[in-house]
């Protein structure tokens, strides 16, 4: 969604993130390196800002399409690999209730995530892009219709409720050694059911595990290691095969509205045939009925 660099002082990496063009507000940059030092605060497991000489995280940059946004963050150690073992499972789920523990009950001046902005507003747009009826697109309008109909009824009381990342998978965390997780790019942050997050992750799992038996395995082991540090509840756990569709949703539409800036390459009818098939497989192995 962005543009990142590796800079160097000669002894230290940092990555400077340089927001596309009319892609974030000062003020949701803000909220986020808000919420970033708060988990810093809380010696979270996270990639944080680094302030400039004039104590100021952001930085205007004159690009020829306009004002651009950068950010100087700490480098997260390890590597990016979407090959862990159960072991390391267990401990993404640690890491990922410790972040849920500060950042419950406390709220962003950014998206709140419901029904309308993952469901009614993204199917409407991912529609109007494609510009035809497929029966993918005819796919994804039942599953919003149904899905709207399954987060307005949930036991909203009974879910935990707080500021999320929303992006949560092998992509935006690093392991280093194989047991120390950090996590980064939180430029989807913002306030909606913590379940997302844990939903979003499981999804992302089984979508580069071909393998059920070894997807099940890790999905077991990140969900107790998540419990080791909070409980889900049973409304949560209920909620968490539907969560990711309504989430998926959502990405394909900002895919859509992205277009001109990052998925030119890639984003045709196959895509969107792929991005489909993968949340059938999921509905599938979950039993879920679309009714």
């Amino acid at each position: 969604m962005n543009h990142l660099y590796i800079v160097h002082d000669g002894e230290n990496k940092y990555v400077f993130r340089v927001y596309t063009h009319h892609w974030r507000t000062p003020l949701e940059i803000e909220e986020e390196l808000r919420l970033l030092n708060h988990l810093k605060e809380a010696d979270r497991q996270i990639a944080f800002p680094i302030a400039d000489q004039s104590n100021k995280f952001i930085q205007k940059i004159e690009a020829p399409e306009g004002i651009r946004f950068g950010v100087l963050f700490s480098y997260a150690k390890g590597i990016k690999t979407a090959k862990f073992s159960p072991e390391t499972s267990f401990l993404i789920g640690q890491a990922l209730a410790k972040v849920h523990q500060s950042t419950e009950n406390i709220k962003l001046m950014r998206m709140s995530y419901n029904a309308e902005n993952l469901l009614k507003n993204p199917v409407i747009r991912t529609k109007k892009f494609y510009n035809k009826n497929t029966s993918e697109i005819e796919f994804l309008e039942s599953l919003s219709d149904f899905l709207t109909l399954k987060m307005e009824n949930e036991e909203k009381q009974k879910m935990r409720y707080g500021v999320v990342h929303l992006d949560v998978w092998f992509d935006n965390l690093h392991i280093d050694d194989e047991k120390e997780i950090t996590f980064f790019d939180f430029d989807f942050c913002g306030n909606g059911y913590l379940c997302f997050d844990i939903s979003y992750f499981l999804f992302q799992l089984f979508t580069t595990h071909l393998n059920e038996q070894e997807y099940q395995v890790k999905a077991d082991s990140f969900i107790r290691g998540y419990e080791t540090v909070t409980k889900i509840t049973p409304e949560e756990k209920k909620f968490l095969s539907f969560a990711c569709l309504a989430i998926m949703n959502y990405y394909i539409s900002i895919q859509c509205d992205r277009f001109e800036y990052w998925t030119n390459i890639f984003l045709n009818e196959d895509h969107l045939k792929r991005m489909v098939g993968n949340l059938k497989r999921w509905i599938a192995y979950n039993k879920i009925e679309i009714k």
